[in-house]
């Protein structure tokens, strides 16, 4: 019996030691891997913008008074000199009646003076005459001649004021036909700000009573971007954006115009970059607002891993390898290290790398080739590794 007793108190230690053992041993390591690819490698800015026409026309009145007619409404496709609204004109009809009738007085008054200095002409040349036969005295010659020139001058004065009077006229005419508020551009009307009845006042400054935006299947975006940005953004680069209206639709832009003029918000210096924008299937709407991703480099169809394995080094069993290959103080700054898993095994591959866009790098030289497996993490088991094992322990499996 105590014999028995011996294996049974033997066996239940050895099956504890077992048991403590699978339990508390350390977990394997394991290493976590990504494919070297090909494909493109992209350095971007981001930036925030406005869509916008690329031209907006601002429609005004220049002179005063109560909206008689309106023919424009939003999104109306208007054309050049088509009426879209018309102050009551009663008021500067009855402005250019009376400069017309005083244009009528000036030059009935100009040809009345025009018979007065023909005949002051012809008394004169009388009087010249009959001096010469003694007729008539020097005094009555001197007299003719001054009516004569003051007859010239009274004609040169009505000239004058006819003159006046047409200019006069002109400008009523004009003020008419200002109350006929017209299109200048062919276009579509985008912001109406006028109601029939409404009374336009033009004293201090033009009112906006439209806005026309030209061609709304040529749009920009207008964005902002920091002074440490601005520096690597030029005309021609590619650029895409996206809208809250369209969620992951991207849209496919270029840069037409880096601004110079610089705009300080709470001492921030940012630059407006306009980006030309297609819309021909008239989907961007003005004012929408835009996340935009600028491509200031980019490299296509090139062999690329990730920034995750440049940034790997490896622990406990792969430590060894790393003592072995070249440091980075070593290295030449276009050098760098990855770690490729062969055989079950880091291994040291060194690379010259190109453009970084924060999540590929782009490979230029060293011994890798598409597919390989480069190293970005690692870890020892699992926490259902550990669950599943004590289980096991615990049912006796």
């Amino acid at each position: 019996m105590r014999v028995l007793a011996l294996l049974g108190l033997l066996a239940v230690l050895a099956a504890g030691g077992v048991a403590w053992w699978l339990v508390h041993r350390e977990p394997p390591l394991r290493y976590l891997t990504a494919p070297v690819t090909r494909g493109v490698v992209a350095r971007s800015i981001n930036a925030t913008g406005t869509v916008n026409p690329v031209m907006t026309v601002i429609v005004g009145s220049y002179v005063s008074g109560v909206i008689q007619s309106q023919s424009c409404d939003y999104n109306t496709r208007v054309h050049k000199g088509q009426s879209c609204a018309r102050i009551d004109p009663r008021p500067y009809q009855l402005v250019v009646d009376e400069n017309a009738a005083q244009l009528a007085v000036a030059r009935a008054q100009a040809r009345k003076d025009q018979a007065a200095l023909d005949y002051a002409r012809i008394n004169e040349a009388r009087q010249a005459r009959l001096v010469g036969r003694g007729v008539v005295s020097q005094d009555a010659v001197d007299t003719a001649r001054s009516a004569l020139e003051q007859a010239r001058a009274q004609l040169l004065l009505d000239q004058a004021t006819v003159r006046e009077r047409e200019a006069s006229l002109q400008a009523a005419r004009v003020n008419l036909g200002y109350t006929d508020i017209v299109s200048p551009v062919d276009g579509t009307v985008v912001s109406r700000n006028v109601t029939i009845g409404q009374t336009v006042a033009a004293s201090f400054q033009t009112p906006t009573l439209f806005l026309i935006a030209t061609d709304l299947t040529r749009m920009q975006v207008d964005t902002n971007v920091s002074e440490s940005d601005i520096g690597s953004v030029h005309d021609g680069d590619s650029a895409r954006f996206g809208v809250e209206a369209y969620p992951g639709r991207v849209f496919d832009a270029r840069v037409v115009q880096v601004r110079q003029a610089p705009q300080s918000v709470q001492n921030v210096i940012t630059y407006d970059v306009v980006l030309g924008v297609d819309n021909r299937e008239l989907l961007l709407k003005p004012g929408m607002t835009a996340t935009v991703n600028i491509v200031t480099a980019e490299r296509r169809d090139v062999l690329r891993v990730p920034d995750q394995a440049l940034r790997f080094v490896p622990g406990g069993v792969g430590a060894a390898a790393a003592a072995s290959a070249p440091s980075t103080a070593q290295r030449e700054p276009a050098q760098t290290r990855v770690w490729v898993l062969r055989d079950g095994r880091p291994v040291a591959v060194v690379l010259r790398t190109g453009l970084d866009d924060d999540t590929y790098s782009e490979v230029l030289g060293g011994a890798l080739r598409q597919g390989d497996p480069v190293i970005v993490g690692e870890q020892r088991g699992s926490a259902g590794t550990s669950a599943a094992a004590a289980s096991r322990l615990r049912f006796g499996m």
